[in-house]
């Protein structure tokens, strides 16, 4: 690989040589791969077929976490019972899906040495463990009676849960299309 010839001490070695530092006789950009992550897309190892499931499952958690928090906020400021029961359907669906794309998201992480070589991969891991201890503790004290599941624990532990989702997603969206992890091949 030669050095760029755009960069001040490759403009003085070529002056110094007779070599020409015009536009024109520079090298074209390339982009270079490390070797750890090479271009082509690390695949899935818990898949159907061509499909990863972790990625399948993903979605389904995220929107019912959010989904809980704006029933509770609902719950707080109307005190109607029914935003309550909605809160605790969708906290349990959240949190009994979250835990099978933990388990999809394991078996990726753990059958594929070059996603534990990603460096988002660890943090994005371990913040989904928490947000689903946060979620579990959160499908619990939602299945108390209304007022007491929702005010105070029950939102505090609903935006908390959201919150760090926000974080571990932007994880999650950086595998996906910077290293591209779990992609087609």
């Amino acid at each position: 690989m030669q050095p760029d010839r755009n960069l001040p001490e490759a403009r003085a070695s070529a002056s110094t040589y007779g070599g020409s530092t015009r536009a024109s006789d520079a090298e074209p950009n390339v982009t270079f791969q490390s070797a750890a992550f090479p271009a082509a897309a690390i695949r899935s190892t818990a898949r159907i077929g061509s499909h990863p499931l972790h990625p399948m499952l993903v979605p389904i958690p995220i929107a019912c976490f959010a989904g809980t928090l704006l029933t509770d906020l609902m719950y707080w400021r109307t005190a109607e019972m029914t935003w309550a029961d909605f809160s605790a359907w969708l906290v349990t669906v959240g949190t009994i899906v979250g835990w099978l794309a933990a388990i999809a998201g394991v078996i990726d992480f753990l059958g594929n040495r070059l996603v534990r070589r990603v460096a988002p991969a660890w943090p994005h891991a371990i913040g989904n463990i928490a947000v689903l201890i946060t979620a579990t503790f959160n499908m619990l004290i939602h299945s108390r009676d209304a007022y007491t599941s929702v005010v105070p624990i029950g939102l505090i532990l609903s935006a908390l849960t959201v919150l760090m989702l926000l974080f571990t997603g932007w994880l999650g969206w950086s595998m996906v299309y910077r290293y591209r992890v779990g992609g087609a091949p």
